[in-house]
């Protein structure tokens, strides 16, 4: 798990489970590339980053569009000359609604930043890889990538389409030294788990989140640093055997279909 001399570039840097991988990046000795369409949570990620001694630069982009797709890239390496590990992890939520009464510009956002985005970042990061011999990309699904998620027919189809977009591009470039892995994250206490409840239930949104804790057989919501922990793994060395594979970071959701019990083994 040590990067020193390494370059790990982060979309949707910004917040939540981004920030988590930036910073957790940096203290094992990674110079960072933080990307958000957010510019003030961009630069907040880089100066928490900076604060603790690490090596930051953020670049604004909105990943929906190649040219600042592009830019992130030719920056990064600008500044570092190469990317080693690419977390491909900007993503946006979209609306609660059926699938009947969903709104398509809705869902057009959340396919254009989802798929599309992460798409792009392959497309233009790939080549660099393939260039230098190595590397490691970490794509983000989620739980809603192998489940259905009633109400949310975007986000669901957005969140597969990455699982496929990620086995494909690992059989392509497995001979050229990169790896390519998905993690799916189940519910976690960041932005877009609490943007959910506020949805469901904008009377009582903690209602909500009772009852999707009470679901989760650790008890809990994850955190942003449980995922970036998964994400460094798979960047690492260790993970060398490891690429085409997707990993659920879920507390247990997925493995009990949340039929949670009280019982104990003692």
């Amino acid at each position: 798990m040590n990067f020193h001399g390494k370059v790990a570039l982060i979309t949707g840097g910004g917040n939540g489970i981004g920030r988590a991988a930036a910073i957790g990046f940096a203290t094992r000795g990674a110079k960072v590339v933080v990307v958000d369409r957010d510019e003030a949570a961009g630069e907040a990620t880089t100066g928490i980053v900076r604060q603790q001694g690490g090596d930051a630069l953020f670049v604004a982009a909105d990943v929906t569009q190649s040219a600042d797709v592009r830019n992130y890239v030719k920056l990064a390496l600008d500044r570092y000359g190469k990317i080693d590990c690419f977390y491909n992890n900007a993503g946006i939520e979209g609306s609660v609604a059926p699938t009947y009464q969903y709104d398509e510009e809705m869902f057009d956002r959340v396919m254009a930043v989802n798929v599309k985005g992460v798409f792009l970042g392959l497309r233009h990061v790939l080549p660099v890889m393939i260039a230098q011999g190595h590397g490691a990309v970490v794509n983000t699904s989620s739980v809603a990538g192998l489940v259905a998620t009633p109400g949310m027919p975007a986000y669901v189809a957005s969140k597969h389409a990455v699982i496929g977009l990620t086995k494909t591009a690992a059989g392509e470039v497995a001979r050229a030294g990169v790896r390519v892995n998905v993690v799916c994250p189940g519910p976690i206490d960041t932005r877009m788990i609490h943007s959910l409840e506020a949805m469901l239930n904008p009377d009582d949104p903690a209602s909500v989140g009772t009852r999707y804790q009470s679901n989760i057989p650790i008890g809990r919501y994850g955190t942003a640093e449980e995922v970036a922990n998964l994400v460094i793994f798979l960047s690492s060395d260790l993970a060398s055997n490891i690429t085409g594979g997707h990993y659920v970071c879920d507390g247990g959701r997925i493995a009990t279909g949340g039929a949670v019990t009280n019982t104990v083994v003692r």
